[in-house]
C-alpha cells in the first residue's frame, strides 16, 4: 500500500493541464494503485495524479465507500440543476468555500486495462467527478469561485501565509 503525498498549491504540476495517458502498462497500473491506496485515507473524496505529481489524466475517486478510478476521463454531461456546498481540496487544505458544482454528472473515460467506463453521480460524486477532472485540466475549485466566496477564500489564503 503506496499512500503517496500531496501537492499543493503553489506547486506548478497543480496548474499544468495533464496529458492524456498513452499507454495502458505496468506503470499506469502502479499510477492506479497509488491513486486508490491514496484516496482511500478517511475524508478523501477524490485524488488527482497532478496532486500527487504526476502529469497524466487520471484520477480516483472515494465515495460513500466505493473506491474507483477513470483514465483520460471527460465530462459528457452535466445537469442544468446546482449544487452550492462547501468544497474543500487535499491541495488547499483547511480551506473550504461555497462552491456551485452541477448537481449530475457524467464521465466517460477507461479503467486502467484500457477499457471503456462510464461512471455518473449525483450530490458528492458529481462534485468529486467535476472537482478531479478540474485538476487534471490544470485548475483548482477557487477558480469556481465568485463574488464575496472567492474574496473571502482569497483573504483567507493570504491570511495564512
Amino acid at each position: 500500500m503506496t499512500i503517496r503525498p500531496i501537492r499543493e498549491l503553489g506547486d506548478p504540476v497543480l496548474r499544468t493541464p495533464a496529458d492524456e495517458v498513452r499507454s495502458f502498462d505496468k506503470e499506469l497500473a502502479a499510477l492506479v494503485r497509488d491513486l486508490e491506496d491514496t484516496v482511500a485515507d478517511p475524508g478523501r473524496a477524490g485524488v488527482a495524479a497532478p496532486q500527487i505529481g504526476v502529469g497524466l489524466r487520471a484520477f480516483s475517486y472515494n465515495v460513500d465507500g466505493r473506491i474507483g478510478h477513470v483514465v483520460n476521463p471527460r465530462i459528457v454531461e452535466l445537469s442544468e440543476e446546482t449544487q452550492d456546498g462547501d468544497e474543500g481540496c487535499l491541495s488547499i487544505p483547511g480551506l473550504w468555500a461555497p462552491t456551485v458544482r452541477a448537481m449530475h454528472a457524467v464521465v466517460e473515460g477507461f479503467d486502467v486495462h484500457g477499457e471503456p467506463i462510464r461512471l455518473e453521480g449525483t450530490g458528492l460524486m458529481a462534485r468529486a467527478l467535476q472537482h478531479e477532472v478540474d485538476h487534471l485540466d490544470g485548475k483548482v475549485f477557487l477558480d469556481r469561485l465568485t463574488g464575496e466566496a472567492r474574496k473571502a477564500a482569497l483573504r483567507a489564503l493570504r491570511d495564512r501565509g
